[in-house]
């Protein structure tokens, strides 16, 4: 069958559902996939028992409830379906939305997925997220509200990275979001913290690409910035959308400027970014990629449901304490940065290694590998 016949049917299977049991994965599409389908049920009257694993693998697989509740799993499970099958888990209780690679059942149980990567070339760059939330708009067309958690989903899974803005179906998904009056898309400069950090900040960071003379010097871009008029002294801070779109152009067109002239490639300057005007300013939940990154917090910490509940739209104390795994996971983030560079890393052929021992969990090692070699 085709894609939208997949959509309609995993939405008919979910809707008349007595029970769901929802088992998905910990970083930001698993957490958004989760949440669009929990709320798209919970709205139906739909009870559901969550589960959350890191990996779906021998060991996690006996979390799985052993009852008559429909199994939906989110951004996993179609690389696993010979667990399910190990497992003896019936195929008419599964509902699979994914977009990692899928990898039948060896013994030839067929399980239903919906995975993003079986229907060409416009569904190759969607997240689970992005299915997800196309079968939640098929259960009700009044669930465009879980749009943005798409776009989430979306970015977090780094589906803008390589283009500098979501494509296909995922870019579908933030018109649709954007029509619904829970998105705006604006062009800018390809940076992070666009809605927290002070522009110098951001600027100074930039590392994809490197600006020449900036990055990693917060005081010249401070000096860039009082001397194009968007700072008015040396303390000023003020963020992207602060600026003006004369400032916002002023700004765009000096960068460029300076990386032309230092024989750089402007290509990966600028990106399409996603804002949330129904957040509030200077939040990590104003836009796409900092959303994403309080959710990655949450689950590389072992809270994914305190991001689920964030994304439920509690604003309370399950939002202080995702607010608080993310000022930690940046503080340790940037401790095992200091770490690697400061012991190095082996080299074996063209193998690069670092031992962190047992100083930081695994679940940020390789942010800090990446971060520290790059």
């Amino acid at each position: 069958m085709g894609v939208v016949e997949d959509i309609s049917r995993a939405a008919d299977r979910l809707a008349e559902a007595d029970a769901v049991s929802l088992i998905s994965h910990i970083d930001a599409d698993g957490i958004t996939s989760f949440s669009i389908i929990s709320q798209a049920l919970a709205r139906e009257g739909i009870p559901v028992q969550p589960v959350f694993v890191r990996q779906l693998e021998p060991m996690t697989v006996p979390h799985i409830p052993k009852d008559d509740s429909l199994k939906v799993f989110t951004d996993l499970g179609s690389g696993q379906q010979g667990l399910l099958e190990e497992a003896g888990i019936d195929p008419e209780t599964v509902v699979i939305l994914d977009h990692h690679v899928s990898q039948k059942a060896p013994n030839g149980t067929e399980y239903f997925e919906v995975n993003s990567q079986l229907y060409g070339e416009d569904y190759h760059k969607c997240s689970a997220a992005g299915i997800t939330y196309l079968v939640a708009r098929r259960m009700n067309p009044e669930n465009t509200d879980l749009s943005k958690l798409a776009v989430v989903g979306n970015v977090g899974d780094m589906m803008a990275r390589e283009t500098g803005r979501l494509t296909g179906i995922a870019h579908w998904i933030a018109e649709d979001a954007e029509a619904h009056g829970h998105l705006k898309m604006l062009q800018g400069l390809n940076c992070y913290g666009l809605s927290t950090r002070a522009l110098h900040l951001s600027l100074s960071n930039c590392d994809d690409p490197t600006i020449p003379g900036i990055s990693g010097k917060p005081a010249k871009a401070i000096e860039l910035l009082c001397r194009i008029g968007v700072y008015e002294s040396t303390t000023s801070a003020r963020t992207f959308e602060e600026l003006s779109a004369e400032e916002l152009r002023r700004l765009s067109s000096t960068v460029a400027e300076q990386m032309l002239a230092n024989g750089e490639s402007v290509e990966r300057l600028f990106a399409e970014q996603y804002f949330f005007l129904d957040e509030a300013e200077k939040t990590p939940l104003r836009n796409a990629s900092e959303y994403a990154t309080m959710l990655n917090a949450c689950g590389r910490w072992a809270k994914p449901a305190i991001g689920a509940a964030v994304c439920a739209g509690d604003r309370g104390i399950h939002y202080r304490e995702a607010e608080h795994m993310l000022r930690h996971h940046r503080s340790i983030i940037r401790e095992l940065c200091e770490y690697i560079l400061e012991t190095g890393v082996n080299r074996v052929g063209p193998i690069q290694t670092i031992n962190i021992g047992d100083r930081y969990p695994d679940t940020i090692a390789g942010i800090g590998a990446g971060m520290a070699l790059s």
